[in-house]
C-alpha cells in the first residue's frame, strides 16, 4: 500500500468526519429555519461571526460525541515503523482489518496523531465544561447572598475572591498540582481500610464538590417552600444522591465504584473551579447589586417572598445574559488552562491524548517533526476561537434585548 497524496489525504480526512458533517447539516439547517422562535439562541444565526463560532464549537462537540466512530486506530496503540511518520503514511504490513494509513502521521512513540487528536477532543470537551459548571455553581451560590445582603459577608467574600484573582494562575497551578503537594497532608481513615489523603488539592476538591448539593437544595427549598411535602422529597432525593456522589468524587469512598474519578482529574476539576469561581462570583455579585434595586424585586419583597426565592427566581433569571456569555468564554479559557497544565506536565497522565499533553510531547521534536504538535495545537486554537466568536456574538445580541 502506497502513501496518500495530498488530495487523497484530504478526501480520507473528510470521509472520517462524515457523521459530524451530517449532524452539523441537520442542526444548522434546523436552527436557521427556526431562529425567530428560539430567542437568544436563534439570534446567533443573524450574525456571520456567530454562525462561524457556533459551527466551530459544534464541529468539536460532535467530534467528541462520535470519536469512537471517527478514529482510525487505538490512540494508545503503536505500529512498528510508524515513529514520526509523515501525514498520509501507509502502515507497513497492515492486515485487512487495520486502517491502512496514519492520516496525520505518527508521533515519537509511533502512535496515530489523528486518533489521539480526535480522542483528545472528548477529554477537553468533558473536563472544560464540567469544571466551568463547578466554578459557576460556586460563584452563583456565594455571589447571590453577597450582593443581596451586603455587609460583612459581602466584604469577606469579595476580599477572598480578589485574593485568589491577584495570585498568578500558573504559579497557583504549580503549587497545587505538583506531585509533592498532592502527596502531602495527613492520612484520614474512613473505616473499612479506606484512607483519604488530606492534601491541599484534595481538601479543595472536598470544598468545591459540595457546592452543587448546596445549590440544588436551596433551589428546591426556595421554589417549593409553600409545598413542604414536595420540597422535602426533592431535598431528600438531592441529598441522597448528592452525598453518594460527593463521597465518591471528593473522598474516593464509593464501594460501588460508580462515582470514583482518577485523582489527577479530580484535582484538575477542583483547582480550575477554584481559579475560575472568583470571576463568576464578581459577575453574579455585580448583577445582583444592579437588579435588586428594580421594581419587580421590590414587588416580590412586598409579597413576602423569602430572600433565597428572590435571589434564585427573580434576580438570577434576569442575570442570565452575562452569565451565558461568560460561560462560553470561560469554557475556552478552561480549555487553554487544561492545555497549559498538560504542556507543563501537570495535567493528566503522560500517555493521555488530551491536547495539552500531546502538544507537550510533540514540542520536544518540533524542529524535526512539526505534525505531532501542530494537529492538537490547531484543534485547541480552533475550539477556543469558536468559543470566543460565539461568546462575542451572544454578548452583542444580549445587549440588544
Amino acid at each position: 500500500m502506497t502513501d496518500l497524496t495530498t488530495p487523497e489525504l484530504l478526501l480520507q480526512l473528510s470521509l472520517r468526519f462524515l457523521p459530524v458533517w451530517a449532524c452539523m447539516a441537520v442542526i444548522l439547517t434546523g436552527s436557521i429555519a427556526t431562529r425567530r422562535k428560539t430567542g437568544l439562541y436563534g439570534q446567533i444565526f443573524d450574525s456571520p461571526i456567530g454562525v462561524a463560532g457556533f459551527s466551530l464549537v459544534l464541529f468539536w462537540v460532535l467530534t467528541a460525541i462520535f470519536a469512537n466512530q471517527i478514529i482510525t486506530h487505538d490512540p494508545y496503540g503503536q505500529f512498528a515503523g510508524m515513529k514520526n511518520a509523515l501525514p498520509g503514511s501507509a502502515i507497513p504490513g497492515a492486515d485487512e482489518d487495520t486502517y491502512t494509513w496514519y492520516l496525520l502521521g505518527g508521533d515519537n512513540l509511533a502512535r496515530d496523531v489523528f486518533s489521539r487528536m480526535v480522542s483528545g477532543s472528548r477529554i477537553v470537551l468533558t473536563v472544560s465544561p464540567i469544571a466551568t459548571i463547578f466554578a459557576f455553581l460556586v460563584g452563583i451560590t456565594l455571589g447571590l447572598p453577597a450582593g443581596y445582603y451586603g455587609g460583612r459577608m459581602d466584604t469577606a467574600l469579595t476580599f477572598a475572591a480578589n485574593l485568589i484573582i491577584a495570585f498568578p494562575v500558573i504559579l497557583l497551578f504549580y503549587l497545587l498540582v505538583t506531585p509533592e503537594i498532592r502527596a502531602g497532608g495527613p492520612a484520614i481513615s474512613f473505616g473499612a481500610g479506606h484512607v483519604w489523603q488530606a492534601s491541599v488539592p484534595n481538601v479543595l476538591a472536598a470544598i468545591v464538590f459540595i457546592f452543587p448539593m448546596i445549590f440544588f437544595c436551596l433551589f428546591w427549598h426556595s421554589r417549593f417552600y409553600v409545598r413542604p411535602v414536595l420540597r422535602n422529597v426533592l431535598v431528600a432525593i438531592t441529598l441522597g444522591i448528592g452525598v453518594w456522589v460527593y463521597l465518591g468524587t471528593a473522598f474516593d469512598y464509593d464501594p460501588t465504584g460508580i462515582f470514583l474519578i482518577e485523582p489527577g482529574l479530580k484535582n484538575i476539576f477542583a483547582i480550575i473551579a477554584v481559579v475560575g469561581a472568583p470571576a463568576k462570583f464578581r459577575i453574579v455579585r455585580g448583577q445582583v447589586l444592579d437588579i435588586k434595586t428594580r421594581d419587580f424585586v421590590a414587588a416580590a419583597q412586598t409579597r413576602g417572598e423569602r430572600p433565597w426565592y428572590i435571589m434564585l427566581w427573580e434576580i438570577l433569571p434576569n442575570a442570565r445574559g452575562p452569565l451565558i456569555v461568560d460561560f462560553c468564554l470561560r469554557i475556552g479559557y478552561t480549555a487553554i488552562l487544561l492545555g497549559a497544565l498538560g504542556f507543563f506536565g501537570l495535567g493528566l497522565t503522560p500517555e493521555s491524548p488530551d491536547w495539552g499533553t500531546t502538544i507537550n510531547e510533540g514540542r520536544k521534536f518540533l524542529a524535526l517533526y512539526a505534525h505531532p504538535a501542530l494537529a492538537p495545537a490547531l484543534a485547541l486554537m480552533s475550539l477556543v476561537l469558536g468559543l470566543n466568536l460565539l461568546g462575542d456574538t451572544l454578548r452583542e445580541e444580549s445587549l440588544k434585548d
